[in-house]
């Protein structure tokens, strides 16, 4: 018995000197403390100090936030990841990659890291699935209302918001010539993405969609809701009832002009903005900026979501701190400061409820009525070609408002390339 526990005890120093030592920091309830974590995000997700200093105090991490515009993010990504390196242990994946990281492989699944019940409680989730699984999560529940600014359209004599595209041009004239605002219609129209997702917008406004089942463009044809959906801000552009200088705008840039009260209509705007857009310390407009459904020629209002989520890059370091900052993203109260702060609104049903029964989601009813309205912009999935096809359209769109081609020649010019990029 003596020499059994003499060698025991001789196993477990010898066990405890070769195990490597804990750094002084660690204790049980932060396991991951001292740990840096690098992420990459979008603008509107710029994180104020007061959030990542709660999320340091959480988990004992120090977050390094690293913030790009939406289109470099997606070429950092790709190059990083050609290259086989992460560029960071937790990226933002737009809803519209999802086809193409995808099928690269790119990013781990992700479906064992919630609580079942919080992943149910994110509709949303089912937009990141790829082959069955999971690549990212939803925390930026991103779709597409109108936003207008009431004052605008009082001064105007105008008793109600637009509720089809018809009704918007004759709004956006009849404050023009007040002159209300030189400028009224807010749209994109540079060769970026937000302004190819405007016109996706616009063509569900206008009663159609992108494609068939099998992928076969309908928005050729000068009848087709997509045809009509480009000629409408073409035509806006040429009445003067959007600014020229919108050919080299970005759709956060428009979000500038509204707060600042030079345009009376957010046509594409985004849900969560209306948070930063009614807050008096950020917008010129914050008792004026309302929403309402999105104008259709159907009479009933349309639109599409356009999530974002948080993924891991399989090459990633740091996972498990990844995780731990996906998980706080999505707890209530960080999913209310990221509302309240920057305008993201939040991805989990029962938090817009607690939101809006606390009467602090602004413009709640039209927000949760539209919010019921959103569809897929691809009901198969988004194709691993969208990107592709997102840029054709981008460019052919800021060719035809730079006058350099028509609108016929446009859409044809994006068909064709979408054809291409499905080869």
């Amino acid at each position: 018995m003596k020499r059994r526990l003499f060698l025991s005890t001789v196993s477990a120093l010898l066990m405890a000197f070769l195990a490597p030592a804990m750094p002084a920091f660690a204790d049980d309830a932060k396991p991951l403390a001292g740990q840096t974590l690098t992420v990459l995000l979008p603008p509107w997700v710029t994180l104020p100090t007061e959030m990542t200093d709660r999320f340091t105090e959480k988990t004992g991490i120090t977050l390094n936030s690293q913030t790009l515009g939406w289109d470099e993010i997606r070429t950092k990504i790709v190059t990083s990841m050609v290259a086989n390196t992460a560029p960071g242990s937790a990226t933002e994946i737009d809803w519209s990659w999802v086809g193409q990281f995808g099928a690269a492989g790119w990013f781990q699944p992700l479906d064992d890291i919630l609580d079942p019940a919080v992943l149910a409680d994110l509709p949303t989730s089912k937009i990141f699935t790829y082959d069955g699984k999971l690549i990212a999560i939803p925390y930026n529940n991103d779709f597409r209302v109108l936003i207008y600014n009431k004052s605008h359209l009082d001064k105007a004599g105008i008793k109600a918001p637009p509720k089809t595209p018809d009704e918007l041009l004759a709004a956006a004239k009849a404050i023009k010539a007040a002159n209300i605002a030189e400028y009224p219609i807010g749209l994109p129209l540079s060769a970026t993405e937000g302004s190819a997702t405007a016109w996706y917008l616009l063509t569900k406004a206008f009663g159609g969609e992108l494609f068939d089942e099998k992928f076969e463009p309908l928005f050729t044809a000068p009848n087709s809701a997509g045809y009509k959906a480009m000629s409408f801000e073409i035509e806006a552009l040429k009445a003067g009832l959007i600014d020229p200088a919108a050919t080299g705008l970005k759709d956060v840039e428009i979000q500038e002009l509204f707060k600042s009260g030079k345009i009376s209509f957010d046509v594409a705007g985004w849900a969560g903005n209306l948070a930063v857009y009614t807050d008096a310390s950020k917008s010129q407009v914050a008792t004026d900026a309302k929403a309402a459904l999105m104008p259709s020629v159907t009479g009933k209002s349309r639109t599409f979501g356009l999530p974002g989520a948080l993924g891991i890059p399989t090459s990633a370091e740091n996972k498990d701190a990844a995780v731990a900052f996906i998980n706080w993203m999505l707890e209530p109260e960080t999913a209310i400061a990221d509302y309240t702060l920057l305008g993201n609104l939040p991805t989990r049903l029962s938090v817009l409820k607690q939101l809006n029964d606390a009467g602090k989601l602004k413009e709640g009813d039209i927000l949760l009525e539209q919010a019921g309205l959103v569809e897929p912009l691809f009901a198969q999935g988004t194709p691993g070609w969208y990107p592709q096809f997102s840029s054709a359209v981008a460019s052919a769109l800021n060719q035809a408002a730079k006058g350099q081609i028509s609108v016929d020649d446009a859409v044809k010019q994006i068909a064709e390339e979408a054809k291409a990029a499905q080869q």
